[in-house]
This record gives C-alpha cells, structure tokens and sequence, in this order.
C-alpha cells in the first residue's frame, strides 16, 4: 500500500480559504468539499486566524429570561403532577 503524499499550502491560500468561509457565510464544510480539503483542516485554519465569522441564525436569535410561572401556571403544574406516570418519590 502506498502511503499518501501530504499536501503543503501557502499561507496566501489559507487566508484566501478563511476569506471565502467568513465572506460566503457558507459552512466550513462547504467550503472545504469545494476545495478538496478535509473540514478539520479548513476549521483549524479559521481557528488560528481568529477569523470573525458572522454568528448563525441560532446565536442571533434573542433569548428570553426564565420568568417565575403565574399562580395559573402553578396550578396546571400541579394538577399535571398528579396525572403523570412518572413515579412521585416518597419523602
């Protein structure tokens, strides 16, 4: 079995490879299958360059603070627990 050649890469094509992923705003798995590269080292490029990618739909998305439920919440809770199958453990 013949052993594989490892491929080197210039520093110019790094960063042109960690432009297109922080530009296109495509994975960087896209972008590694469309330039013949494993997804690990197209990730580890992006990580040493510190390249600042926009956050993804999830972390813009704004979250909302747990809230104490309403004395009706409460009650539905309640009366909820009594009908569940789960085992209540007794005290």
């Amino acid at each position: 079995m013949e052993a594989r050649q490892r491929r080197s890469f210039t520093d110019d094509y790094k960063r042109q490879a960690v432009d297109l992923v922080a530009s296109s705003g495509r994975s960087i798995g896209s972008v590694a299958k469309e330039l013949g590269l494993r997804d690990s080292v197209l990730r580890r490029w992006v990580e040493q360059r510190g390249a600042g990618r926009e956050p993804t739909a999830a972390a813009r998305r704004p979250t909302t603070q747990a809230t104490v439920p309403s004395a009706d919440h409460a009650a539905e809770i309640a009366r909820l627990q009594v009908f569940s199958v789960l085992p209540v453990p007794i005290r």
